[in-house]
């Protein structure tokens, strides 16, 4: 009897948009688990790899979405037609079982969801939240990239090369490959540090947004600038180890900071640089205008 007084008292959009939740949790907690278990343990494909910041990237898109609920009661109902293209094409990339559409079609019918609901204004609440959980969906965009990530790699190469020999370790350096006690290390396009940087704007995006200086053109810019000098330093130091280590046949700590946790502790202490970056940009562009209006009255 409780439980019918309280479906009489709940109103049809409520009823609605539990019904829509409940489908959605039915079709993609498989998808989620699978993505999860592949990341936390590292048994998906390496592409799909590079979106491992999903883990806390997708919590936080769903606590944001949580939290804009009153503002989205409060938006009138309004359906854009752009709304039902994306739902039946969401459908059919679900329905397709091809792992990449599958993956697809979660962003797509999210956003379906807000423009046929809401229209243009749903979109631009939950704007934020759709781009976290699109930027975390697995695609081939990695694969589709790196045939052009030569330059970037040389680059390592070279400027790790160059580290070594100033601890007078000899090393040769032939396009991406190094030399190093008759051992050779080399710099694959997986190396080139793509996924540390994927990672480090994700959560910079991240910071923003929690900080509320993404509106803040300027320092989103210098922000974002500086955390890709972090995310390639970082990866040639990464490499520079890497290289010592096999170089020297210490294979052990190799493999710990090659494919073991140790790469992930890296990882982390690289994350979060990006903490104090940003508490010195906020800084900075806060005095600013300080010393821009002392200037006026000099």
């Amino acid at each position: 009897m409780l439980i019918q007084r309280q479906l009489k008292n709940t109103k049809a959009p409520q009823l609605l948009g539990i019904a829509i939740l409940g489908i959605l949790v039915l079709l993609y907690t498989p998808v989620l688990l699978y993505w999860w278990d592949g990341w936390i343990n590292k048994t998906i494909s390496t592409e799909h790899e590079y979106f491992s910041h999903g883990v806390i990237g997708l919590p936080f898109a769903a606590y944001l979405g949580w939290n804009n609920r009153k503002k989205w009661r409060r938006l009138p109902n309004a359906n854009h037609p752009l709304g039902v293209v994306l739902l039946i094409a969401g459908s059919i990339f679900y329905l397709s079982g091809v792992t990449e559409w599958v993956n697809l079609s979660l962003p797509a019918i999210l956003t379906g969801l807000c423009l046929w609901f809401k229209g243009i204004p749903g979109f631009k609440l939950q704007s934020f939240p759709l781009l976290l959980v699109f930027l975390a969906t697995p695609t081939a965009i990695p694969y589709l990239i790196t045939p052009y990530t030569f330059p970037l790699q040389s680059f390592i190469a070279g400027t790790v090369a160059f580290i070594l020999s100033q601890f007078g370790m000899k090393v040769i350096v032939q396009g991406t490959d190094l030399y190093v006690g008759g051992r050779i290390v080399e710099v694959a396009p997986y190396c080139a540090g793509l996924k540390t940087m994927f990672t480090t704007l994700y959560v910079g995006l991240m910071l923003l947004y929690w900080t509320d200086a993404l509106s803040s053109r300027r320092k989103t810019i210098w922000f974002l600038s500086i955390a890709v000098v972090i995310s390639i330093s970082s990866n040639i130091i990464r490499n520079t180890l890497l290289t010592f280590f096999h170089g020297t046949g210490n294979e052990g700590a190799f493999h710990w900071l090659h494919e073991s946790w140790g790469g992930d502790i890296y990882s982390a202490m690289t994350l979060l640089l990006l903490v104090p970056v940003l508490n010195w940009i906020e800084h900075y562009f806060s005095e600013a205008p300080s010393e821009n209006n002392r200037d006026r009255e000099n």
